[in-house]
């Protein structure tokens, strides 16, 4: 399966999203995993954009909250039924300071990598674990970074949702750990093109990051069904904990 990289979009994407996103398969199991952690609990989605997710795991029954940093995406989600009850926080989710804490925080779909510096990336975990009941998880899926992929340097890859066709033209440079892209998405309104960026990390060094804010690895899974991760697995979901009682930074 190709990897496929969920980079940021400028907010020009927005009415756009969902035509690509929406019915990307998944999504149920992915909050219904969700759930099952949250427990009777409170979630806090990083980057929640549209709601592609939020919207269906507060229909399960979990108090859901968000953070967001583009205002177009947060006016689809409020557009969709139920849109408008999901509190959103607007701000980088990399330095965010709620009131609420949570028994679940989560990113989904390489939203992690969204941040583009190493310093970046801390400063989210640390903030996570400030915003962690005891015993809560900070849980993220994201791709696990291939080699020979990024070795080539520059890399295009397509796929066809619905009626549109998404070319993915992208720069990479393992200096920074960056990917620079062109996002094309061709359809018959005609063709757009979105720039977009990313910083990828590899599993070891996020464990090292949710290590410094006082959070320790729980699970690794290949998958949101549960499935096990290896060393064959192009992606993986990151479930860390915060301890019953634990000082975080």
């Amino acid at each position: 399966m190709a990897q496929r990289i969920a980079l940021r979009f400028d907010d020009r994407i927005a009415p756009r999203f969902d035509e690509v996103y929406e019915n990307l398969p998944g999504a149920d199991t992915t909050a219904g995993t969700l759930a099952r952690l949250a427990g009777k609990g409170r979630a806090l989605e990083l980057g929640i954009g549209t709601g592609r997710i939020a919207l269906r795991l507060a229909a399960l029954g979990t108090e859901v909250h968000g953070v967001d940093a583009s205002d177009a995406m947060v006016a689809e989600l409020r557009r969709k039924p139920g849109g408008h009850d999901i509190p959103v926080a607007m701000g980088d989710f990399a330095d965010f300071s709620l009131d609420t804490r949570y028994d679940v925080v989560y990113l989904v779909f390489n939203t992690f990598f969204d941040l583009t510096s190493q310093d970046a990336q801390v400063r989210c975990f640390a903030s996570v674990a400030r915003h962690l009941t005891p015993g809560g998880v900070f849980a993220i899926e994201a791709f696990v970074p291939d080699h020979a992929r990024l070795a080539r340097g520059h890399n295009v890859l397509w796929d066809v949702y619905g009626d549109v066709v998404r070319v993915d033209v992208s720069q990479s440079s393992s200096c920074g750990q960056r990917v620079d892209a062109r996002h094309i998405m061709i359809s018959e309104a005609g063709v757009e093109m979105f720039s977009v960026h990313i910083r990828y990390a590899w599993p070891a060094e996020m464990d090292l990051m949710a290590r410094l804010a006082g959070l320790r690895l729980k699970e690794r899974w290949a998958d949101w069904d549960g499935n096990s991760f290896t060393s064959q697995s192009t992606a993986h979901v990151s479930v860390y904990e915060k301890p019953d009682g634990g000082a975080t930074r």
